[in-house]
Parts: C-alpha cells; structure tokens; sequence
C-alpha cells in the first residue's frame, strides 16, 4: 500500500497547485486577521460566517476537488493508470491509496490555515476546534466523492466546480433534499453546533451531519472501486 500511495502523492504535487492553494489559503488568514482588528466585530458569530461561507463552502471543496479529481483521473486520461492497473494488488488498494494520497494534500492544504484565521479572529479555542472538526470531515467527504468523480467522467475538475458551485452554491441553499445532498450543508451544520453560534447554519441533527459526510466518503471510495473493476485500461 505505501509505494502506491508515494506514487500517487508523487503525481500530485506540482508547484503551480501549492502556490495557486497556498494563495487561497493565505487569504483566509487574511479575513480572520480583519475580523480580529475589526471595531465593534463580534469575532464568534463574524468567524463562523468566514469560516463557512469562505472555508467550507470554497476553500475546502475545491482543493479537495483538484487533488482528488486528479489521483486516479490524470493516470486515467494520460493512459498511464494501466501500469498501475497491471499490478496483482486489489482494486480497491488503488482506489485508497489515491485518496490517501489526496488527503495528505488536501488535508494540512486547508485545516491549517482555516484553523490560524479562526485563531486570530480572536473567537477562542472552541471556533478553532469547531473549524478543525468540520473542515477534517467536509475534506475527507469531498476526497472520496471526488476521486470517484475523477475516474467517471474526461474533464472533472469542470464538473466538481459544478457541483460545489451550482449544486452546494445555488441549489442546496433552497433546503429540503438538495440540502441533504450537499456535503456542506452537513459541515456547516457541524460547525455552527459545536460553537452554538449561527442558528440559521444548522440544517440537520449532530447525528445526520457526521453520518452522511462518512456514507459519502464510503460510497465514494466504494464506486470508484467499482468502476476500476468494470472499465477496461488501455
């Protein structure tokens, strides 16, 4: 499993990922700095908002997106997948360690700058828990949907961005099913209860915002296994 998983760490790490993340990641810092300067800010209910409007339903989902999107979906689309394809391990060790892979990224890429702007907002130690726990488990979701997402379909980076942007960005603001159906929906609703602040943010029970973020990651992982069974690689 670890050579797999270096090989596809290997594959993802390019300067122009870690500078264009590290850029958005910087810019959270930026915001959280503002609120805690701010005059008249009130830094729990004001860091909740940036950490949800700005972490959770931009900064997360799409670096979570560009790194797993392209862990089995680069290899894919380059016809170099089959090397790896070739091997005598179980398709469902590929499918992990490309997650895997993904999620040593995509993890410290978000949770430790949302938790440094949480920080100095000046809100205390429990938005910066709140902003840990939510974070960890919105990018572990987006991870395993993702790499799914990279294996289904050519150009998945566009339907990701679709996805976060239309669905989560548009759609599932309505409420009713299409919320349920968002990853970030259940996030958000995470963080608002663990700092009991923000009300409106809370769409769903504490059990349905951890329970269906984990089905998410499993039936993604699970698909994606699926998939590398079925399709031919050539």
């Amino acid at each position: 499993m670890r050579p797999l998983w270096r090989t596809f760490l290997s594959g993802q790490l390019s300067t122009g990922r870690l500078v264009g993340l590290g850029a958005l990641g910087a810019l959270a810092v930026v915001l959280g700095l503002a609120i805690g300067a701010a005059d008249g800010a009130r830094p729990l209910d004001d860091g909740v908002v940036l950490i949800s409007s700005y972490g959770l339903s931009l900064f997360v989902p799409v670096t979570a997106l560009v790194f797993a999107s392209a862990a089995l979906g680069e290899p894919n689309e380059d016809a170099t997948l089959v090397y790896l394809w070739l091997r005598p391990v179980p398709r469902w060790k590929l499918v992990v360690a490309a997650a895997a892979a993904a999620l040593t990224i995509a993890l410290p890429a978000v949770v430790v700058p949302l938790a440094v702007a949480a920080l100095v907002t000046g809100a205390g130690g429990s938005l910066v828990a709140a902003t840990v726990a939510s974070c960890t488990l919105a990018t572990v979701a987006y991870v395993g949907v993702f790499t799914w997402l990279g294996l289904r379909v050519r150009r998945a980076l566009l339907w990701g961005l679709l996805y976060v942007l239309v669905w989560e960005g548009f759609v599932a603001r309505v409420g009713g099913t299409a919320s349920l159906l968002a990853i970030r929906t259940h996030a958000t609703s995470l963080l608002a209860r663990l700092t009991g602040t923000a009300g409106d943010l809370v769409e769903v029970s504490l059990a349905t915002s951890l329970l269906v973020p984990v089905t998410a990651t499993v039936a993604g992982l699970a698909l994606a296994t699926r998939r590398l069974q079925r399709q031919d690689v050539a």
